[in-house]
């Protein structure tokens, strides 16, 4: 999927208010930790994360969308009149029915001629989302396309504790829970237009994707539990992105020296550092997030590309590899021209 008339105006993020440290989480499960002989520091260890965040109790995911989508649209300069489509593809959700995206479409004020849905794929949502958009812009359907996402780990980390405090909990239920504390909340929008339309802009130039659906049921989850088999969805995400980095090799043209940024989608400390450890690839070229906000599904690859513009780390004409992996599992990667 290559695009030739796509940029990115703005994207932007909205930090949650609430720090949860990991050794926090650790002094809440000690009593399980105690009894199953599990290192005290086990988290923060296996993970590398140290914290994560938290939104205010009872808010609804559409709420801190909608505020990464008014950021984003303030920084894009444009009439929110000129949005075609606006596009959630968070994993938290306000409701099964009506869509997020409907709700988000009515805080931001936007056009009724204005299209809105959710995209769903687990932590890759967030580029399905550019790609939808782009295909749209690309198409001529849209001149201008927002998306957004917003993560809440707040009711799945509060149902899990406890859940692993349980007297009967044994060391393979206590791992497959595990996971789920490594979540943090966040969220996250980006603007799309037609390059002609955004001279300024940063250039979208799609990029390829590859699915092992055999993976299915590695990881399981809804807003109240979620069981996950970390070492097997480990081992099966590093092959696919292994696939997946070969096709970006032969249709996209990349090497190990073609980008200047690498921005993953971040589990852990471990995920991220054997990824770029199979490939080959240079880890200070990795904006590490995963440290002070854990795992923030489909808005973590958002955010970085937030922070690496914020904190003037990209710079006109760097090449930034966007790296997703989605729980299913699906594998893009893809390419921005900053």
């Amino acid at each position: 999927m290559k695009f030739d008339n796509v940029s990115i105006l703005s994207v932007e993020h909205v930090d949650a208010p609430h720090v949860l440290t990991s050794e926090a989480i650790e002094a809440q499960l000690a009593p399980t930790i105690s009894r199953l002989g599990v290192r005290p520091d086990l988290l923060r260890e296996l993970s590398g994360i140290m914290e994560r965040r938290l939104w205010d109790p009872g808010t609804t995911p559409s709420q801190p969308a909608t505020l990464a989508g008014e950021k984003a649209l303030e920084s894009s300069g444009i009439d929110r009149a000129m949005v075609g489509v606006l596009v959630n593809t968070s994993v938290s959700r306000d409701y099964l029915e009506p869509s997020t995206a409907c709700a988000v479409h009515n805080g931001l004020g936007l056009a009724d001629t204005c299209l809105n849905f959710d995209v769903s794929n687990a932590c890759l949502g967030f580029i399905n989302g550019m790609d939808v958009v782009g295909n749209m812009i690309e198409r001529g359907q849209v001149e201008y396309g927002i998306v957004v996402d917003a993560e809440s780990s707040r009711p799945l980390i509060e149902n899990t504790i406890p859940l692993m405090l349980d007297d009967e909990m044994d060391e393979l239920t206590f791992r497959n829970n595990f996971a789920s504390l490594t979540l943090g909340s966040g969220a996250a929008a980006m603007v799309l237009a037609r390059s002609d339309l955004a001279p300024k802009g940063h250039r979208y130039l799609g990029g390829v994707t590859l699915a092992d659906a055999s993976a299915c049921s590695l990881c399981c989850g809804n807003m109240e539990h979620m069981v996950t088999d970390t070492h097997a969805l480990t081992i099966a995400g590093l092959q696919l992105a292994a696939r997946t980095w070969k096709l970006a090799e032969s249709r996209l043209g990349w090497t190990l020296d073609t980008h200047d940024h690498y921005v993953q989608h971040q589990v852990s400390k471990g995920h991220a550092e054997k990824i770029v450890g199979m490939l080959g690839l240079d880890m200070d070229k990795v904006y590490r997030l995963y440290p002070n906000y854990g795992n923030i599904g489909p808005a973590g690859i958002a955010i970085v590309l937030a922070k690496l513009g914020d904190e003037n780390i990209a710079t006109a004409g760097d090449r930034i590899a966007l790296m997703g992996i989605g729980s299913g599992i699906n594998c893009t990667m893809a390419e921005i021209v900053w």
